[in-house]
Parts: C-alpha cells; structure tokens; sequence
C-alpha cells in the first residue's frame, strides 16, 4: 500500500505535466499496471506461456543484485566503468604423469595449469578449468615450476609478470588435456579439464576458470559434464560456511583482496594486475552486481511449441527482419542483436512490491503451475487485487480451479487441494517489472479495443529498450498470438546536458520540466523538440529554448497577420473564384505554395520526421509568408477597397492558407493553433484537434501559371539590383523606387505589373518590350501617396486637400 500511495502521487505529477503539453490520451481512464484488471491480463499472457510449455524453474547463475537482493534482467543493468583485480593463478596438476606425453613435464617437476579471472571472489566456487579441443598448449617454466598455457598467449602473458617466456617444452592440443585433473589451490577438491568453445585466445590463458553457479557459459558446461552447481555466495553478497574458514561472512568485494593474498602467500599466484573495465551495475542502487546461482523462473527463448519447429527466438528473429517497420532502420540490426544474443528470460524478482508468480509449493518443494492454476488466481487477481496473493489463503486462491479437471497438475495435486492446502504455501517470486509492461499489447489494446485493434500501429521508446520493452513485448506476444505486437518501432535517443553528460538529479544537471513550462510554455517546449534530430542524443539547455522562443515567435506572428487581415471576411460570404485570369496572380503562387507545404509536412509526419515538418513550417511562415506573400499583399489588405475583388481574392488565399497552416502545426503547437483556429472560426466551433488535416485537393484546380517559379528566380535578379541602386544613391525607402524592364513582353504579359512591383517593394514596375535590360527608377521627384506612400504615376491632390493615388482614392471614395 505504501508502495502505491507513492506511485500515485507521481503518476498524478505525470499526468499534470502530460496534459500542461497538451499530449492526446484518455486521462480519465489511465492504464496502470498496478490496476487489478492490468494485473489479471498479465496473468493470462503467463497463463498462455505455461500452457505452451515456455515457463521453467532451474538453478541458474543471474546477475544479482546484492543491495537490494533479487534477480536483475538485462535490461536493468546500466554499464559504468570499475577497478578489478585481474589475476593469473596456478592450479597444480593431481597427476603430472596424466599429461599428454608431447608436453615432455619434467618429472618431479611442479606442473600447474594457469588460469586467469577478473573475479577472484570465483575462485571458491571453481570446479573445472576449460580448455578448446584445437588449441595449442605449451609448458612453459614459470619460476620454480612449470605451466601450461595457450602458445598463443603465453609471450604475452609471462612477459607481462617481467619474466622470460622461452620455448616450451612440449606441446599439445587442447584435447589432449581431457585426462587432466587438478587440485584447487585453497579448497579441497580436485577437478577436471574440460572442452569449451567460448575459451578464445583474446585474452587470458586459453585456460578458463570454470564456476558453474557464477557464469552462463560455466552454468551450461556444468550441466553438459554433470559438475554441481556450486554457489557459495548468498543473498547479501557474503560467503556461507561451505568456504574455508578464512573467508566464512566476507562479502565478495571484501574477499577479491584476501583470496589474491592468500594465493601469493600459497605460492599459486603467478601474477596480478588493477585494470579498468565496463561492468554490469544496478540500475536501481547504482551498485555492481555479480553472477550468482538461484531458483528463478524463466521462460525459454530456443524452446520449440505449438507443435511447430521454431522457438521464440526464432520468431522473434523473422518478424524482426521483414514483418515489422523500423523508424531509423538501424533499429531493425540492433533488435536483432539483442534478439541473437539473449539468453532464456528470467521473470522473477525477489522484491516485496508487486505482481506476484502464482507458483504454489508442497512440503516437500514441488510446484504447482498450470495454465488452469494461473487462470484461477488471475479470476481473484482481477476482483481483489494482487494484495489477494498475500491476504488469502491458497485455499481462496484457487477456489476456480479443480485439479482433477486439469491435464497439467503434478501427482500431488491430483487429489482436490483446495481442501488440503495446510501443506501449500505461495510463491515469494514477483514478477519481473519488463513482463508487466511487455503484456501491455494484450492488458490494453486486445482488453479494452479487441483483437480487431491488433497488432498496434506504433511502439516509441528511448534507443535502450530494444533490449528493455520492445523486445521484451514482442516474445511473449508471440509466444500467445504468434504475431509481433507492433507494426512499426520508433526509436529516439536521449537528452543529455549541453556538454553530452547523462542528466540526473543526483548531478545537479537536469532540466526539470515544471521550470521549463514555467519560463517558456509547452509550446516552446515542443517546438523545439521538434526541430531535432531524434535519432541521436539530443543536448539540453536553457538557452536552446530562448532561441526555440524566437522562432515560435515568428511563427505565431505571421497567423496573427493572417488572422488580422481576415477579420471583416466571412469566407461563405466573401470567398473569390479564381479564374484562368487569376492564374499568374500572387495569390495562385501562395497557394501553391501552401499546397507544397501540406505535401511535405504530411509526408514528413508519416515519416515521423518532425524535424523536416518543422522545417518546412518555419522557412513557409519565416521566408515564403513574411518576406515575400505577406510583404508583398500588405499594401492591397490595408489601402484596397475593403471589398474590391483583389483584396477579397487575397482574403480567400490568406483563409485557405491559415486553415492549413494550423492544421499542419496542430501536432507541434497544439496550444497556438486552438487559439488560432477559435479566433478564425469562433469561440462556438469543435476543437481543432477533431478535425482531419486539411483537404488540399480542392486548391489543386485552382489554375497557377507554371512560369511562377522561373518569375521568382529573376525577382531574385531584381531585388539585388534595388539594393544596389538604394545604396548607391542613398534612397531609405524602397517606395521612393520603381523599375523599368525591358523584356520579351510574351515572357512576362500575363503577370500583373502592380503584383510584380509589390513583389520587388517598390512603387512601380513598368514593362518594355524589347531587349533585356532593367532599369532602376528614382521616383523621390514625383508625389507620394499620403496613404499608401506609394508614388505609382497617379498621385495627384483630391478634393479634400491630400495627396493620393487613384485606387487610394476610389478606396475612399474620392
């Protein structure tokens, strides 16, 4: 209960923070996994594993965490880097005469086998030494003695003490050795050589230190050569009574030192060194973990079921490479390592907080796990709760289930239990956390939408959880449904501080986001997500967001521009109908241009590339809206006729432009487009993010003159020889300004010379037919326009005194 108390309380933080963003989801009705109904739907995806036989207990070596004593998942560990202690041992040979004769061992001659292990806390539990069947071995003289190492190796490794390495005396190939047994150098045992294929010449001796209870590898060539499962070590990281006496209570750390001691003082250290490497830790208490053999529950990965010849790997693996979409493509390599590499899942976690194995064992250690046992307890799990587990009684637990009617029930169990449980007890085991969230496909979407809403279309996570939830949702998924749970996996990276260091609290670097909210507004924050390149680790700080404000500011300013100049049209009422006419109008090339905008965005959001829609968004609103549309329709909007057929064909561009303008923005700036689309729309319409994105078909018969581009190319020509001459001639306003272009009239009729001009900023653009050639006018001589400042050749005084040009005129009716 205290668990859940505090998880409530940052659930609620999250959720506050979540919708302050403005992220779409149902609120009202979260899923937690902490929920009986979550709880009861991880248990039938259980439920279906058992049945497929994919669920096994064994003793096998976990990493281990000895702070908060429980298993740990590949997936919990984080990678720092430690100081070790590397040593190279000497085991005495029981029997020189035993050694292949090719070795020619001296006789009466001290003869070893040279081991080397970066964990020397191991050493108690060795119980062989592993050797590769097509290795060279070698004698080499070592000291008093003589050893046996890899001939690949052993330069290596005797110069490394500071002594000669010589010839060998003999050689040998590993297989030869076989016969070979050895005496533990501080334990009374003697042991055998074994064969291994993971013993490589990369390292080391090319003799491995074998600890069945301390090691994958050496787990399973214990169990292939019948060698015990030895684990000294227990829960809390110290030595139990079966080790020497001097090392009785020490933890593992402690002893690394002692054990290294005593090997010198014993004469069985050959050498030893400190070395830096990367190391498993704990990502909950930061703490290193060791190997450590324990009954755990797993489910199998290269088990066979369905009566089918392929095992969850191998599933995994095909779906991997063609059914399921990655979002960057190298996601589709790195899942398939991960997939390649793992080993059999283990599920079980030794902690008090949460959703238990309901595993039920007889006096005696005999388990009772069956599909119809777990259905029965996910029946209660669901009504009560997983707190059932630990107030019920197994009596009550399985109160569904009749053992007599399930196929699967161990002998014991036959005779009704649920009348005879004084001799049951449950399970201590919880759930590993990664199967609780790895069942969300099934707890969620096929609980509460059907199967009809399955496989999901999209998975997003951080660039860790190809080994974390995305992979660890695919198997038991296939494991049930024989699909993968997800159509397409997007991958994101990190946000790290501005000098590329992991942020933490316990660092003092972390940007929180109640701050950020705070000084900039969510829509700040998600512009600037959006600009960035998700794919890689991503740098935070504050000063991103100041420059993230500015260009929000840009983008907001040219809707409020748009929404401004529309404020006395009502599109129903006021829209223009372009005609084959209006084709080389600057309104046909706006709408052009939005039209290639909502092409590219939307392309771009299918991609999930939000870098390229913001980048689109922004250079549109940035270059194509404000420094050239807008600048150019300004003098049209403000000193046209209020309902002269331009400006109102200018209206209808602008109102077809902001309704998919915001409509493109809605999935960046949620925010700054509902206030958008209320203050075009009014107070009364549906939010706009129950709208569709805009339909852009219908703007595609709107004529455009195809020789826009090419106009925009000269104007480029044009707007440099303007600078040119202003700075020459020391003219402030460019509406002191005309231009006279002498061209090939067909190039350039159709497009009218008022658009033209308000194109380059000038007052006048006067065409010539004839030979290229552009002049520049200096008007400052001739009157200006006291309304639009305009000196177009038809200023002239008005009736009441001003100075104006005909169309300023006629807008005021004079």
């Amino acid at each position: 209960r205290a668990c859940k108390k505090y998880a409530e309380k940052y659930i609620k933080l999250q959720s506050q923070q979540l919708q302050r963003l403005l992220t779409v989801a149902d609120y009202d009705h979260p899923y937690l996994t902490m929920s009986p109904d979550y709880e009861a739907a991880v248990l039938e995806v259980f439920a279906e594993l058992v049945g497929k036989g994919l669920v096994y207990r064994a003793l096998k070596p976990v990493h281990w965490s000895i702070a908060n004593q429980t298993a740990l998942a590949e997936a919990e560990l984080e990678y720092e880097d430690r100081q070790d202690t590397s040593v190279y041992a000497l085991f005495d040979v029981a029997d020189a005469a035993a050694l292949p004769a090719s070795l020619s061992a001296p006789q009466g001659a001290a003869t070893a086998l040279m081991i080397w292990t970066t964990t020397p806390w191991t050493l108690p539990a060795n119980m062989a030494v592993a050797v590769h069947e097509r290795y060279e071995y070698g004698l080499y003289k070592v000291g008093e003695g003589f050893a046996v190492i890899a001939t690949d190796l052993a330069a290596k490794v005797i110069s490394a003490a500071g002594h000669d390495p010589g010839d060998p005396v003999g050689t040998c190939r590993g297989g030869e050795l076989l016969s070979t047994r050895y005496h533990h150098p501080f334990v009374e045992r003697t042991s055998p050589v074994v064969l291994a294929e993971y013993v490589t010449l990369e390292d080391g001796t090319g003799l491995v230190h074998t600890a069945p209870g301390h090691g994958v590898d050496d787990y399973h060539t214990g169990i292939r050569e019948g060698i015990d499962i030895y684990c000294p070590v227990r829960d809390d990281g110290t030595f139990d009574d079966s080790v020497p006496d001097w090392l009785h209570g020490l933890d593992v750390w402690q002893a690394n030192g002692v054990i290294v001691e005593h090997l010198r003082g014993s004469g069985h250290l050959f050498h030893t060194h400190q070395f830096t490497h990367s190391y498993p830790h704990d990502w909950r208490s930061k703490t290193p973990v060791i190997f450590r053999a324990t009954e755990q529950w797993f489910a199998g990965v290269d088990k066979p079921f369905d009566d089918e010849d392929s095992s969850l790997r191998h599933r995994a693996l095909t779906v991997t490479d063609g059914d399921v979409q990655f979002i960057p493509e190298w996601g589709r390599n790195r899942m398939r390592g991960m997939v390649e590499s793992r080993p059999d899942w283990c599920l079980s976690r030794q902690r008090a907080w949460g959703l238990p194995i309901p595993a039920f064992f007889n006096e005696n250690g005999e388990v009772l796990l069956t599909e119809a046992s777990v259905r029965a307890v996910a029946n209660v799990v669901r009504s009560q709760g997983s707190d059932a587990w630990f107030k019920l009684s197994p009596e009550q637990l399985l109160k569904d289930y009749n053992p007599t009617n399930d196929p699967d029930a161990p002998a014991w169990a036959k005779s009704d239990i649920r009348h005879s449980t004084s001799e049951i007890t449950n399970s201590c085991d919880i759930f590993d956390v990664w199967f609780e969230s790895g069942s969300s496909w099934h707890a969620v979407i096929r609980q509460r939408f059907g199967d009809e809403a399955y496989p999901t279309d999209l998975y997003l996570e951080g660039s860790d959880q190809h080994r974390g939830w995305f992979q660890l949702s695919l198997l038991p998924a296939l494991g049930v449904t024989g699909r993968a749970p997800f159509r397409v996996v997007l991958t994101h990276g990190f946000m790290v501080d501005k000098d590329g260091r992991k942020m933490s609290k316990s660092q003092g670097n972390a940007l929180k986001v109640e701050d950020l909210l705070k000084d900039f507004g969510a829509d700040v924050c998600r512009w600037w997500v959006s600009s960035l390149n998700t794919e890689n680790d991503i740098k935070v700080d504050h000063k991103f967001f100041e420059l993230a404000g500015e260009e929000y500011r840009k983008v907001r300013n040219t809707l409020r521009f748009i929404l401004g100049n529309l404020g006395d049209f009502a599109f129903d009422r006021d829209k223009v109908r372009f005609e084959d006419d209006d084709a080389s109008s600057i309104d046909a090339w706006a709408t052009k241009a939005i039209i290639d905008l909502s092409d590219v965005v939307l392309a771009a959001y299918e991609r999930f590339d939000f870098r390229k829609a913001h980048e689109a968004i922004f250079n549109f609103c940035n270059d194509t809206m404000s420094a050239v549309y807008l600048a150019a329709v300004k003098d049209r909007l403000y000193c046209d006729r209020f309902d002269s057929r331009r400006r109102r064909r200018t209206q209808t561009t602008l109102y077809r432009i902001a309704t998919t303008l915001v409509r493109l923005l809605a999935p960046i700036l949620p925010h700054t487009v509902e206030q958008a689309w209320h203050a075009l729309e009014g107070d009364d319409v549906e939010s706009i993010h129950l709208k569709m994105f805009g339909d852009v078909d219908c703007m595609r018969q709107i004529p455009i003159d195809p020789d826009w581009p090419s106009l925009m190319t000269r104007r480029d020509q044009w707007l440099k020889a303007i600078e040119d001459t202003r700075q020459r001639r020391g003219i402030d306003n460019p509406l002191d300004m005309g231009i006279e272009l002498t061209v090939l009239l067909d190039s350039l009729k159709r497009f009218d010379p008022i658009d033209l001009a308000d194109l380059c900023g000038v007052s006048r653009f006067i065409l010539v037919n004839g030979a290229d050639h552009l002049e520049v006018l200096d008007l400052r001589d001739e009157p200006r326009c006291e309304r639009s400042w305009k000196r177009d050749g038809s200023v002239r005084q008005r009736a009441d005194g001003g100075m104006l040009s005909d169309r300023d005129a006629d807008a005021v009716s004079l």
